[in-house]
Formats: structure tokens, C-alpha cells, sequence
């Protein structure tokens, strides 16, 4: 069984726990008004969405006693555009209140990366006080990932479209995502491809905004998909195993300060 299909699995079971514990009528309002996180990506310059992540299916715990208000607060610090918060409890270590901890503690939008499969996670976004949630296309058809886009602006949140594969790719623009992640890792597998960014890029439409995701480590790293036209990039582990986050972000972008190729 790959990783993907042992998290989908779980992922349903523990869906269908939620809706019968918490149905979807008896979810309270979010706690904090939204954030734009879209116009954080857009503007000048490279961002970047810091990851609160504590562990990985693939490469164990690199932060189990994170305290997420902490490493929020030091993205903020570091130059963050926007942060993304594991939820996923079982797969990722994360704590149940991480995100709304996180939004509290800085005036950063939030974004939820977790497996959505179902429209009560949609929801269940908005009540944990997310700003956006990460698509996955590779765990959606293509009438669920076009329902799921809506359903989202609907309830009043953004979305970052992940994917893969050039057909991804293609599902992705179709569904008309205005947010779209490459995603360098292979979710069957966990083996990442930097190669698949660069490859990806020029497809993305001029009028989509675009996301590295995984596999970034260095300043160099960044320039390279700055270079590639990429208007943000998703960082967690590199961030999450630093002893100070906040210089470590500084570190990753240097002076990285225009897109679509120039450095200062």
C-alpha cells in the first residue's frame, strides 16, 4: 500500500468520526475574521507560505513538542507571506488546535494542508479559522475538485490547488483554480523531483498565481524557481528543523526580490 492510499483510508474513517461527533450545522462561526491569502502571494517579490509541520509519514518527528504560537510568531519575523498548518493529527503529529493557536499569533493569512476528501472538511476549514485549504488533485476527480473550489469561495475561503503531473495540471486550470502548487513529491512514494517544478512551470497560465511545494532547502533553491517564474514557495521542513526559524527564512530568500527572475 502506498503512502497516499494508507492516509485516504484513515482519512475517510476519521472524516465519518468528525461528522458524527460535530455535524456540520452545530460547527461555530470562526473565531477571527479571513485574511486575503492570494493577495499575500501576489505581491512583489518571491513568498513564502512557512510550514508548521511536526512530523512526516516518510522521515518520522523533526518537531513532536512544536509550539505552534511560538513558530508562527517567528515567521512572521522571518518575512513569511502566509503560513500553512498541518491538521492531519495521525500522519503529521499535528495538535487538534494548531491552526487557530498559529492565526492568533500573528496577522499572517493561514492556510489548512491536510487530505481534503469531503465537503465537511470544507467547513470544518472555516470553523478552525483557516483562510484557505490545500486541493489535492491527485485524491479528487474532476467534478469533486470543481465542486470543492466552489463550495470554498462559497464559504469564504481560498484555495491552493496542488499538483503533480501535467494532466494534474490540466484538471487544475479546468476546474478554475486561481492558486496552483507544484508539488516536487510524489504522494504514492514520498520521492521528490525537483525536475517536476521546472517542467510544470510554463504551462501555469499568466493569469494563475503559482506555488513550488517540497524539496526546498537553500537560498539557491529559491532563486531557481524565482528564475522558473514562481510567484511563492511552500517551505516546511527546512524551516521546522532550524533552531531559529525566523533567520533561517531570512537565510532561504536573501535577497530574492522580484519575481520572474531578477535578484537584488
Amino acid at each position: 500500500m502506498s503512502f497516499l492510499s494508507a492516509i485516504l483510508d484513515h482519512k475517510r474513517a476519521e472524516v465519518q468520526r468528525c461528522r458524527e461527533s460535530v455535524p456540520i450545522e452545530a460547527m461555530p462561526p470562526p473565531a477571527l475574521p479571513a485574511r486575503d491569502f492570494a493577495a499575500a502571494l501576489g505581491k512583489p517579490g518571491v513568498s513564502v507560505i512557512a510550514e508548521i509541520k511536526r512530523k512526516s509519514p516518510s522521515r518520522g518527528f523533526m518537531a513532536e513538542h512544536a509550539d505552534a504560537a511560538k513558530i508562527a510568531s517567528s515567521y512572521d519575523r522571518g518575512g513569511a507571506a502566509a503560513i500553512s498548518v498541518l491538521t492531519d493529527q495521525h500522519f503529521f503529529g499535528a495538535a487538534s488546535d494548531d491552526l487557530i493557536t498559529a492565526k492568533r499569533a500573528t496577522s499572517l493569512p493561514i492556510l489548512r494542508k491536510d487530505f481534503i476528501i469531503d465537503p465537511y472538511q470544507i467547513h470544518q476549514a472555516v470553523h478552525m479559522g483557516a483562510d484557505a485549504v490545500l486541493l489535492i488533485v491527485a485524491v479528487l476527480n474532476d467534478s469533486r475538485l470543481s465542486e470543492f473550489v466552489r463550495l470554498a469561495g462559497e464559504l469564504g475561503l481560498q484555495t491552493l490547488v496542488e499538483v503533480h503531473t501535467e494532466q494534474e495540471l490540466e484538471q487544475a486550470i479546468a476546474a478554475d483554480a486561481p492558486i496552483i502548487g507544484v508539488n516536487s513529491r510524489d504522494l504514492t512514494t514520498f520521492a521528490i523531483d525537483p525536475k517536476v517544478c521546472q517542467r510544470l512551470r510554463p504551462f501555469i497560465p499568466a493569469d494563475r498565481l503559482a506555488v513550488a511545494e517540497s524539496g526546498i532547502q537553500s537560498q539557491e533553491d529559491v532563486s531557481r524557481l524565482a528564475d522558473a517564474g514562481y510567484d511563492a514557495v511552500l517551505v516546511g521542513r527546512a524551516l521546522m528543523e532550524a533552531t531559529d526559524p525566523a533567520r533561517r527564512l531570512e537565510q532561504l530568500t536573501g535577497r530574492v526580490l522580484t519575481k520572474r527572475g531578477t535578484q537584488g
